[in-house]
C-alpha cells in the first residue's frame, strides 16, 4: 500500500510541475495567440490529473488531509469553471454542470469554514488557512450564482483570468510546500495574497483595453 500511495504522490508531484511550467507559458505568451491556447490547454489537464490524483492519497492511511483533500477540490473548480465560463461568450444560460461546480465549491467553503472554526482552538494556523481559504471559495461560489441569474458578457473574461490565475496561484503554493518544503503558514497564504494584486492589475488591464475597442 505504501508503494503505491508513494508512486500517486510522485505522478502527481510530475503532473503539477508541468502545469506550473505550462501556466508560467500561458502568462507569458500573448493572450488569445495560438501558444497561449496550447499552454492554458496543457496546464488545464495537468492541473487537474494532479489535483484528482491528490483526493484519494488525501484518505489513504498515514497521509489523511481533509484541508488537502478540500485544496485539490477547490483547484478542480478553478481550473474547469474558468475555462467553461468561456462558453458564455454564445450561450446565455448556465448548465447544470455548472452549477453542479459552484454549488460543490459552495459545500465546500462551508466545510473549510467548520473546520476552521473548530482547528481555532486546537491548532491556529490551520483553523486559519481553513477560514482564510474557505470565506475565499464563499465568495467565489456566490459570484457564479449571482453571474448565472444575470450573465454579463464583460465579465467572462475577468472571470475566466481570475479562475485559471488561482489555479495557477494553487500551483505554485503546491510547489513552496511541497516541493521546496517550506514550512509555515505564511507559504500557504502569501501566494495567494500577491497573486490578488496580479489578478486584480491584469483584470483592470483587461477592463480598459476592452472599454477602449468600443
Amino acid at each position: 500500500m505504501d508503494q503505491i500511495i508513494l508512486i500517486g504522490i510522485y505522478i502527481h508531484a510530475f503532473f503539477g510541475g508541468i502545469a506550473l511550467l505550462a501556466g508560467l507559458g500561458s502568462m507569458i505568451f500573448q493572450k488569445g495567440s495560438k501558444k497561449h491556447k496550447q499552454s492554458g490547454k496543457l496546464f488545464s489537464i495537468s492541473m487537474i490529473i494532479s489535483s484528482l490524483i491528490s483526493l484519494p492519497i488525501a484518505w489513504m492511511p498515514h497521509h489523511e488531509n481533509i484541508f488537502l483533500f478540500l485544496i485539490g477540490i477547490f483547484t478542480i473548480y478553478l481550473v474547469l469553471s474558468g475555462n467553461r465560463v468561456l462558453r458564455f461568450k454564445t450561450k446565455k444560460e448556465a448548465r447544470f454542470t455548472d452549477k453542479l461546480l459552484s454549488g460543490s465549491l459552495f459545500f465546500s467553503s462551508l466545510l473549510m469554514l467548520t473546520f476552521g472554526i473548530l482547528y481555532l482552538q486546537e491548532n491556529g494556523n490551520v483553523g486559519v488557512l481553513f477560514l482564510f481559504f474557505g470565506a475565499i471559495a464563499l465568495v467565489l461560489s456566490i459570484r457564479d450564482f449571482n453571474f448565472y441569474k444575470n450573465i454579463d458578457k464583460n465579465k467572462i473574461l475577468p472571470l475566466h483570468l481570475g479562475k485559471m490565475s488561482g489555479a495557477y496561484i494553487a500551483s505554485v503554493t503546491a510547489f513552496l510546500v511541497a516541493g521546496i518544503k517550506f514550512q509555515g503558514i505564511l507559504y500557504w497564504i502569501a501566494p495567494t495574497i500577491i497573486g490578488a494584486f496580479f489578478i486584480g492589475y491584469w483584470i483592470r488591464k483587461v477592463t480598459v483595453k476592452k472599454a477602449k475597442s468600443f
